[in-house]
């Protein structure tokens, strides 16, 4: 699994709202989003941003079992994509 229920966790607690995650070389990383075209994280695969996060799932505030739900259909998706 590449991502995983603390991926979700850390950019659930991010302040930003455009903090995004992302899929690089084979990774997740929760990134700001002034640092995504950076070199580091440029050709990075973007699921998703805090926002489109918490409008999907309506709250910040996850359970563990929760936050596992969201990492697996976010990692599905990715999967789905061949990331």
């Amino acid at each position: 699994m590449t991502i995983g229920a603390e991926d979700v966790r850390r950019l659930l607690a991010s302040p930003d709202a455009d903090t995004a995650l992302v899929v690089v070389e084979g990774r997740a990383a929760v990134v700001a989003a002034a640092d995504l075209n950076s070199p580091e994280y440029r050709g990075a695969l973007q699921v998703t941003t805090r926002q489109e996060l918490l409008q999907r799932v309506g709250q910040a505030d996850l359970s563990d079992r929760e936050l596992a739900e969201q990492a697996e259909d976010l990692d599905t998706a990715v999967r789905n994509l061949g990331g």
